[in-house]
This record gives C-alpha cells, sequence and structure tokens, in this order.
C-alpha cells in the first residue's frame, strides 16, 4: 500500500463526529507529521482526578470535556500506532485508525468503573487498528450460497444460545436451519479455505464473521433479527447490577455493531478486578439472567 498522503486525523470537536479530522496544515505530508507529533506533544496529560470529572462530563454530552479528553490522549494513541509499523499501512493511516478506536473509547468511558482511561483506550486503539489491518489485507472468497449459509449460521446460533440460555450443538443449529449433516463438511471447508488451513469448528463458540474475511453485508432480514436479538439481550442486562452487565457487555461484544469480544484479562484490566473474579461475576451474571428467563416462561 501506498503511504497516506494526509496527515494525521485531529478529533473534531462536534459530538456527533466519530472519525477525526484531518490537519489543515499545507505542506507535505512528512512535515505535517512532525508538526502534529509537535502539536500533541504540547497537550498536557490528565490526572487520574481529571479523567473523572471529564468523564462524567462526556457523559452529560459535553463536547468540550469529549474534545479535551481526545486531544489529551493523542500520544497514546501514536505509541500503539507505532507498534503496528510496517504492517501494509503508513503510520499516518495507523494514526488515523487509532484516533477513530480513541473517539468511540472516550464516548464508552465509564469514570466510575475504577480504572485509568489509558488502561481502557488502549483496548479501543488496538481493536481499531487491527481491524484496519485485517481489511487492508487480501481477501480469500467463498462462494456466495456458501457465505450466506455461513451468516445464517451465526444468527440462528446467536437465537438458540439466547433462547436455550447455552451454547447449541451443531446438530441443534443445523436441525433448526434444516440442512442435512453431509452440509457441515462443506460448510467446514468453507471456513478452513477462508483462513487459509486454519482448524475451525462449526460449534457456536466459533464466529464464522470473523473467519470469512470478505463475507457479504447483511441481508434487511438477518439485520433486523441481529438487532431485534440485541435489544432483547439488552433489556435482559437491566435486571443486573452495573458491573453484572458491564462484564457480560465486554465479555460477549454486546456495545453495538462496533462490539468486539474481550477476554477475561482485558476486561480485568478495563473493571479493575482480577481475571479470576471477572470470570465468576460473569457466571453468577449468565446464573441470574437464566433465573430471569426462567421466570418468563
Amino acid at each position: 500500500m501506498q503511504p497516506s498522503r494526509e496527515p494525521p486525523p485531529r478529533p473534531a470537536n462536534a459530538a456527533g463526529h466519530s472519525r477525526p479530522q484531518t490537519l489543515e496544515v499545507a505542506i507535505s505530508s512528512e512535515r505535517c507529521l512532525e508538526t502534529y507529533l509537535q502539536e500533541i506533544n504540547e497537550v498536557p496529560l490528565l490526572t487520574a482526578e481529571q479523567e473523572r470529572e471529564l468523564g462524567r462530563r462526556v457523559q452529560n454530552g459535553d463536547a468540550d470535556a469529549r474534545e479535551h479528553m481526545i486531544r489529551a490522549n493523542l500520544r497514546l494513541v501514536v505509541s500503539i500506532a507505532k507498534l503496528y509499523a510496517e504492517r501494509g499501512l503508513s503510520l499516518n493511516d495507523l494514526i488515523m485508525e487509532g484516533n477513530v478506536g480513541l473517539v468511540k473509547a472516550v464516548e464508552k468511558f465509564d469514570p466510575g468503573a475504577g480504572c485509568r482511561f489509558s488502561t481502557y483506550g488502549t483496548w479501543w486503539i488496538k481493536q481499531a487498528i487491527r481491524r484496519a489491518l485485517v481489511n487492508q489485507g487480501p481477501s480469500v472468497r467463498v462462494p456466495g450460497y456458501m457465505a450466506e449459509m455461513i451468516s445464517k449460521w451465526r444468527h440462528v446460533s446467536g437465537a438458540l444460545n439466547y433462547s436455550m440460555g447455552r451454547v447449541p450443538s451443531v446438530e441443534e443449529v443445523a436441525n433448526e436451519l434444516g440442512i442435512p449433516q453431509e452440509t457441515w463438511s462443506q460448510l467446514r471447508r468453507a471456513i478452513r479455505s477462508s483462513t487459509q488451513g486454519a482448524d475451525v469448528s462449526l460449534d457456536a463458540a466459533s464466529t464464522p464473521r470473523d473467519l470469512v474475511a470478505d463475507e457479504r453485508s447483511e441481508t434487511p432480514d438477518e439485520k433486523v433479527v441481529h438487532e431485534d436479538l440485541l435489544r432483547r439481550l439488552q433489556a435482559l442486562l437491566t435486571s443486573l447490577d452495573e458491573r453484572e452487565a458491564t462484564i457480560l457487555r465486554l465479555r460477549y461484544g454486546l456495545d453495538g455493531q462496533e462490539g468486539e469480544p474481550m477476554t477475561l484479562k482485558e476486561i480485568g484490566q478495563v473493571v479493575g478486578l482480577t481475571r479470576e473474579r471477572v470470570r465468576q461475576i460473569e457466571r453468577e451474571a449468565l446464573e441470574k439472567l437464566q433465573r430471569v428467563m426462567g421466570t418468563e416462561d
């Protein structure tokens, strides 16, 4: 990929903007990057108390606080972006994508969670950069009908997981879809070919969306089903306390369409708990949800 001719972006101060805007400096790309780095180094770092105060203001819709918090953490993006240099994207592009993750982290940061913003923001920044690196890489195509089957498999797996309160078996998903057992091997081969021989199973714990690089977009019907499932899950989470709900949202990627599942260790860093304690809370929260679903039947 050719190096980007645009300088690293600066987050906009309008609350509705999710992608930062570029610096307006009419000089070379190299000079723009140097100027950008000089500018962000002049912004003072925030103390823990300042982070909490700004975080509360951001939650209340304060655009100035949002801008302040973003600018104070632009150096964090640069330091992380440098770790991914020479992997197919220029440093400018890496910073741009990292800034998108930073904006999302600022908007989602919970000042009452008990952790520093850099710990929480690092995960979102890395996710944005990694996603960009994956998306710019070569895609391996699978037949259209098979991509459609994989997409349906994912949605049915999620729906059964919700209704049954556990991960469904391959046979249960296949029966729900009405497909014969011999089709399972075809699905496995399609997934393996798209991941260049990765050892993949078809149980619901696998996520075909992450395995097929160029899977087609959701159809309107699938999108409605997916969004309805998310709404029902979010409604169930209201029966939990705030910490339990937060852990399940992070664990299962329930923060909207951009949500990505996090490991127990990553969640522990966000909420300030050990990995084992996060595991215990996750288990207790799931047991609560099962009891709630049982009373609804």
